[in-house]
């Protein structure tokens, strides 16, 4: 009824059979490039603003417009159908459709699973591009971040591509999601050493190293006895932390410590053991027989 008038009009040049054709085909398109003027004019735009809102990194926001602009062309296939006249035709097409989404669906369940973890990814972010991120008995910096993997270099340059999935069904440690960082180091020194003056010494290097915060101040603390030394645990606090940060500024403060210690002659002891018997060795009978 919405395209009687116009094949009316038509049917008097081309004849009735033609003209509904045309009709219909021409209706079809017409509704379908509004929507696709509709997605480019308004839709898109209005989303791209949205996500620049929410400040999406530029990896995410390319693939979820692209979603966003499939939807509104699928939306727009299926009222440009109504219009045209073609009702059966669309409902045969969306029980084909639905069947074939369900056959799909079984086919490729980890794959959506790792799809929807991949959006879980890019709106909550948990990590981005060049984090450097730890989980299980890996560790590595993000390269890559897509719907289905995320690609981690680890730091024997070994490329890994891991499942979306199994980064947000595990505990993922994101050291540098934050401006500071703690750095964590246990000094273990001898029984008959000065405790407080050893303390003094690893606050003092401490607060000589450049790139160790003053605020939160270094703390050090008497965290194990254990059977050969007095565990003394640093604690102290970096800035804008990378994984090289970490691990040198760490070294360097270690190496500081134990030159101090050398020089304030505080030991840093081995493991010792002592053996003892409850009573002499007596020798086997046997063996004095012979």
């Amino acid at each position: 009824m919405q395209i009687e008038p116009l094949q009316n009009v038509l049917a008097e040049y081309v004849g009735e059979d033609l003209a509904g054709t045309l009709t219909s085909a021409g209706v079809f398109l017409v509704v379908l490039f509004a929507f696709y003027v509709l997605d480019k004019t308004v839709v898109s735009p209005l989303f791209e603003r949205l996500f620049e809102r929410r400040e999406l990194e530029p990896h995410a926001r390319s693939p979820l417009s692209k979603i966003v602009s499939i939807v509104v062309l699928f939306v727009g296939i299926s009222v440009a159908f109504g219009f045209a006249g073609y009702g059966n035709f669309l409902q045969s097409l969306a029980t084909i459709a639905a069947a074939a989404t369900l056959a799909v669906g079984f086919a490729l369940q980890n794959v959506i699973r790792n799809f929807v973890a991949g959006v879980f990814i890019f709106t909550d972010k948990p990590f981005k591009i060049g984090d450097w991120i730890i989980w299980g008995d890996n560790d590595g910096v993000v390269e890559d971040i897509s719907f289905r993997v995320t690609r981690v270099r680890t730091f024997d340059n070994e490329l890994l591509t891991v499942p979306n999935s199994e980064l947000t069904d595990n505990v993922i440690k994101n050291p540098v999601a934050k401006e500071t960082l703690r750095l964590k180091f246990v000094f273990g020194i001898d029984y008959e050493d000065d405790i407080d003056h050893a303390t003094e010494l690893i606050l003092e290097e401490a607060s000589d190293h450049p790139d160790i915060l003053e605020e939160p101040a270094p703390s050090v603390r008497l965290t194990e006895l254990a059977d050969s030394a007095v565990g003394l645990q640093a604690r102290v606090w970096i800035a804008n932390p990378s994984r090289s940060d970490f691990v040198r500024t760490r070294g360097e403060f270690a190496t500081n410590v134990k030159k101090r210690f050398d020089a304030e002659d505080i030991t840093i002891p081995f493991p010792q053991r002592t053996v003892s018997g409850r009573g002499a060795w007596e020798q086997p009978t046997s063996l004095s027989d012979e």
